[in-house]
């Protein structure tokens, strides 16, 4: 049986910096994959096939350049889902080969197979050929990720009901899509598809969306979805979906309602990939929805087996997971972690973007903190006029006591490469006088850091 010093289950973002990280260090690692390429989620269904679709749908529609000339204007008059398939799989293939390097270089062994655990020492990788191999590791990472939750009164059929790890094998483009689920995942793939001219039904059982981020920057956004032919249904959940006899659906809500629509797309949470890794002949347990516990060490109820990324749950982003991959390795070998900074940004890739960092209004206002706000839309900016934005804000907040920057709220163009500005002067505990007392390029869109914070300065007594 072949022994390592750690194995990790799953080749995500968590897994593959903390099979990386504990390799710097010349420790014998070995890396599960139940997929045939490496990549997890995040490669194969989840952040870059999202992203790359929304990039793809932003260039072939023409939808940054309408201001200039007109909503009839298009790129391309006929996109096609083979037209955003072919960007797809040419960006996937050269960051599976990209990731398959940095295991080469590394000197990190990787194995294609089923893993579930004969003891909490030792794993059992299955192969497709049936074949079998036991692994011993001295220490064992879960970062299995996630998979849509698919519940039994949802009729998925894979092309015209499906959750969002089947929506990047879309065969054709619907002229009116549903989407149950107002989550991040279920916003962007509504907003993309609303890029196209597709007519979109959002369709969410709680009252409210997106709770986790500033209710003003969530109402801008919301007003500008509108704008793009975004119908929401709020707090209504849904009891059946009906197919018609032309193929077409009608979802039917509790209010009575009903919602019709060529495509449904279900994206109404995730449940952890833990089902098939026989945890409890490790001692291990998961929550209802398959999730694992951990303490700030990332370790589970078994000292030696640790949990990152999304099968952890919140935040369930590509970014921390990394940092959470790290520290497992770092307190799996006993190598100092540096401690990761108090703030770390949110990035919505929906159209428009939306980014954070920091306290809400909200959360500033719970904590009893006497503050500030300054507001810059795009269009004030000579960066927002020369491209056109008609759209976009950011809004700053500050102490009125220490003049210090409490957080950065963005929607609009640029909105997740605009927030580590406002992520640097944060978390480097910086005021309101950074901002207005320095330099920025010009034009740009990071103007609208000065401009936001003059406008709090002026507001302040």
């Amino acid at each position: 049986m072949e022994r390592y010093e750690l194995v990790v289950i799953g080749s995500g973002p968590s897994g593959r910096r903390a099979a990386i990280q504990a390799a710097k260090w010349n420790k014998r690692v070995l890396v599960i994959e139940k997929s045939p390429a490496i990549g997890g989620v995040s490669v194969h269904t989840g952040t870059l096939p999202s992203k790359t679709l929304r990039e793809t749908v932003l260039n072939l529609s023409g939808w940054r350049e309408r201001t200039f000339y007109g909503k009839s204007y298009r790129v391309k008059d006929n996109i096609t889902s083979d037209d955003l398939l072919e960007r797809l799989n040419m960006t996937l293939s050269h960051e599976v080969e990209t990731l398959e390097h940095q295991f080469v270089r590394n000197k990190v062994d990787w194995l294609h197979g089923l893993a579930h655990f004969v003891d909490s020492h030792t794993l059992e990788v299955v192969h497709d050929d049936g074949e079998s191999t036991k692994i011993h590791g001295d220490k064992i990472l879960i970062a299995t990720g996630t998979h849509p939750f698919r519940p039994d009164y949802i009729p998925f059929n894979g092309t015209t009901i499906i959750d969002s790890d089947e929506i990047i094998e879309l065969k054709n483009l619907p002229r009116s899509m549903a989407v149950i689920g107002a989550g991040v995942i279920g916003i962007e793939y509504a907003t993309i598809f609303s890029a196209l001219d597709v007519a979109v039904t959002v369709i969410e059982p709680r009252d409210s969306m997106l709770d986790f981020i500033d209710r003003e920057i969530i109402d801008e956004f919301m007003h500008l979805l509108r704008l793009q032919n975004v119908t929401f249904r709020f707090g209504q959940p849904v009891e059946e979906i009906e197919t018609t006899d032309n193929g077409s659906h009608i979802v039917h809500l509790k209010n009575k309602r009903l919602v019709k629509a060529d495509m449904v797309l279900f994206s109404a949470g995730r449940m952890g990939a833990t089902s098939k890794l026989g945890l409890e002949a490790a001692g291990v347990t998961t929550d209802h929805r398959g999730r694992l516990k951990v303490n700030e060490n990332f370790q589970t109820d078994v000292p030696h087996i640790y949990a990152a990324g999304d099968v952890i749950g919140f935040p369930s982003l590509a970014s921390t997971s990394m940092e959470q991959g790290r520290i497992v390795a770092c307190h799996a070998f006993d190598q100092d972690a540096y401690d990761a900074p108090e703030y770390f940004p949110y990035g919505i890739y929906a159209v428009p973007e939306i980014s954070t960092v920091g306290m809400s209004e909200e959360e500033v206002q719970e904590r009893g903190i006497p503050y500030e706000c300054g507001i810059c839309h795009f269009r004030e900016t000579a960066r927002g006029q020369i491209m056109g934005l008609e759209t976009g804000m950011m809004k700053l907040i500050f102490s009125l006591k220490t003049h210090r920057l409490l957080g950065v709220h963005i929607v609009g163009e640029g909105a997740t490469e605009l927030i580590h500005i406002g992520q640097a002067v944060l978390n480097l505990k910086g005021t309101l006088e950074y901002f207005v007392e320095n330099t920025f390029n010009y034009p740009t869109l990071a103007e609208a850091y000065k401009v936001a914070a003059l406008d709090a300065w002026n507001r302040m007594p």
